[in-house]
Protein backbone atom coordinates (compact mmCIF):
# COMPACT_ATOMS: atom_id res chain seq x y z
CA UNK A 1 0.00 0.00 0.00
CA UNK A 2 1.48 3.32 -0.88
CA UNK A 3 1.76 6.23 1.61
CA UNK A 4 -0.79 7.82 -0.32
CA UNK A 5 -3.22 5.25 -0.12
CA UNK A 6 -2.59 5.34 3.79
CA UNK A 7 -3.27 9.26 3.77
CA UNK A 8 -6.33 8.55 2.08
CA UNK A 9 -7.91 5.91 4.76
CA UNK A 10 -7.25 7.91 7.18
CA UNK A 11 -10.13 8.27 10.13
CA UNK A 12 -10.36 12.39 9.91
CA UNK A 13 -12.03 13.03 12.84
CA UNK A 14 -8.50 11.59 14.61
CA UNK A 15 -6.73 15.00 13.33
CA UNK A 16 -7.04 18.11 15.54
CA UNK A 17 -8.91 20.43 13.22
CA UNK A 18 -11.81 17.98 11.31
CA UNK A 19 -11.46 17.29 7.84
CA UNK A 20 -7.42 17.87 7.67
CA UNK A 21 -4.50 15.29 7.93
CA UNK A 22 -1.25 15.64 9.32
CA UNK A 23 1.03 17.81 7.19
CA UNK A 24 3.99 14.86 7.77
CA UNK A 25 1.48 12.39 6.30
CA UNK A 26 0.77 14.27 2.89
CA UNK A 27 2.80 14.09 0.00
CA UNK A 28 3.83 17.67 -0.88
CA UNK A 29 3.97 20.82 2.03
CA UNK A 30 0.40 21.93 2.42
CA UNK A 31 1.71 26.07 2.27
CA UNK A 32 2.89 24.80 -1.15
CA UNK A 33 -0.20 23.62 -2.67
CA UNK A 34 -2.59 26.15 -0.93
CA UNK A 35 -0.45 28.70 -2.41
CA UNK A 36 -0.43 27.73 -5.91
CA UNK A 37 -4.42 27.08 -5.85
CA UNK A 38 -4.35 30.65 -3.95
CA UNK A 39 -2.49 32.01 -7.61
CA UNK A 40 -5.80 31.06 -9.39
CA UNK A 41 -8.23 32.05 -7.02
CA UNK A 42 -9.87 35.16 -6.19
CA UNK A 43 -8.65 37.09 -3.68
CA UNK A 44 -10.45 36.69 -0.42
CA UNK A 45 -11.83 32.88 -0.95
CA UNK A 46 -10.98 30.64 1.57
CA UNK A 47 -9.63 27.83 1.29
CA UNK A 48 -11.28 25.02 3.72
CA UNK A 49 -8.49 22.37 5.21
CA UNK A 50 -10.03 19.30 3.54
CA UNK A 51 -9.81 20.70 0.27
CA UNK A 52 -5.91 21.88 0.57
CA UNK A 53 -5.91 18.14 2.05
CA UNK A 54 -7.61 16.71 -0.81
CA UNK A 55 -5.69 18.29 -3.60
CA UNK A 56 -2.68 17.52 -1.90
CA UNK A 57 -3.25 13.45 -2.04
CA UNK A 58 -4.99 14.04 -5.95
CA UNK A 59 -1.09 15.41 -6.76
CA UNK A 60 0.40 12.89 -5.10
CA UNK A 61 -1.39 10.43 -6.99
CA UNK A 62 -0.52 11.79 -10.18
CA UNK A 63 3.09 11.97 -9.61
CA UNK A 64 2.54 8.25 -8.53
CA UNK A 65 1.25 7.34 -11.43
CA UNK A 66 3.20 9.51 -13.95
CA UNK A 67 6.13 7.62 -11.92
CA UNK A 68 5.04 4.48 -12.71
CA UNK A 69 4.38 5.14 -16.30
CA UNK A 70 8.13 6.23 -16.86
CA UNK A 71 9.37 3.64 -14.72
CA UNK A 72 7.67 1.16 -17.14
CA UNK A 73 9.82 1.63 -19.84
CA UNK A 74 13.11 -0.85 -19.49
CA UNK A 75 15.74 1.95 -19.36
CA UNK A 76 18.14 2.83 -16.18
CA UNK A 77 17.32 6.61 -16.58
CA UNK A 78 14.12 8.72 -16.87
CA UNK A 79 14.48 11.32 -20.18
CA UNK A 80 12.55 14.42 -20.97
CA UNK A 81 10.58 11.83 -23.59
CA UNK A 82 9.48 8.95 -21.60
CA UNK A 83 8.12 12.19 -19.17
CA UNK A 84 5.94 13.96 -22.28
CA UNK A 85 4.95 10.39 -23.16
CA UNK A 86 3.57 9.81 -19.35
CA UNK A 87 2.29 13.52 -19.55
CA UNK A 88 0.60 12.94 -22.98
CA UNK A 89 -3.31 11.53 -21.93
CA UNK A 90 -3.45 14.06 -19.13
CA UNK A 91 -2.31 17.03 -21.53
CA UNK A 92 -5.16 15.77 -24.17
CA UNK A 93 -7.63 16.07 -21.62
CA UNK A 94 -8.07 19.78 -22.63
CA UNK A 95 -7.73 19.34 -26.53
CA UNK A 96 -11.24 16.99 -25.85
CA UNK A 97 -12.93 19.45 -23.93
CA UNK A 98 -12.10 22.04 -26.55
CA UNK A 99 -13.10 19.73 -29.44
CA UNK A 100 -16.33 18.61 -27.34
CA UNK A 101 -17.47 22.51 -27.39
CA UNK A 102 -16.46 22.97 -31.10
CA UNK A 103 -19.23 20.33 -31.76
CA UNK A 104 -21.47 21.15 -29.50
CA UNK A 105 -21.45 24.68 -31.42
CA UNK A 106 -21.79 22.85 -34.91
CA UNK A 107 -24.62 20.75 -33.41
CA UNK A 108 -26.39 23.87 -32.20
CA UNK A 109 -25.86 25.47 -35.55
CA UNK A 110 -27.34 22.18 -36.94
CA UNK A 111 -30.66 22.36 -35.05
CA UNK A 112 -31.26 26.01 -35.96
CA UNK A 113 -30.60 25.10 -39.36
CA UNK A 114 -32.88 22.37 -39.06
CA UNK A 115 -35.93 24.51 -36.92
CA UNK A 116 -35.63 27.18 -39.69
CA UNK A 117 -36.61 24.14 -42.25
CA UNK A 118 -39.42 23.23 -40.04
CA UNK A 119 -41.13 26.89 -39.99
CA UNK A 120 -40.64 27.34 -43.99
CA UNK A 121 -42.35 23.73 -44.26
CA UNK A 122 -44.77 24.34 -42.07
CA UNK A 123 -45.25 27.54 -43.59
CA UNK A 124 -45.53 26.29 -47.38
CA UNK A 125 -47.32 23.67 -46.68
CA UNK A 126 -50.05 24.64 -44.32
CA UNK A 127 -53.28 24.11 -46.11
Amino acid sequence: MSEIEKVENKDPSSSEEEGTIEESKLPFPRATVTNMMRQYLDEGKQIKGQVKDEMNIWLGKMVERIAKKMNAHPYTYIDYGMLREALEPYEKIQDVEQEKEHIIKQLEAVKSACDVLIREVDRKFNL
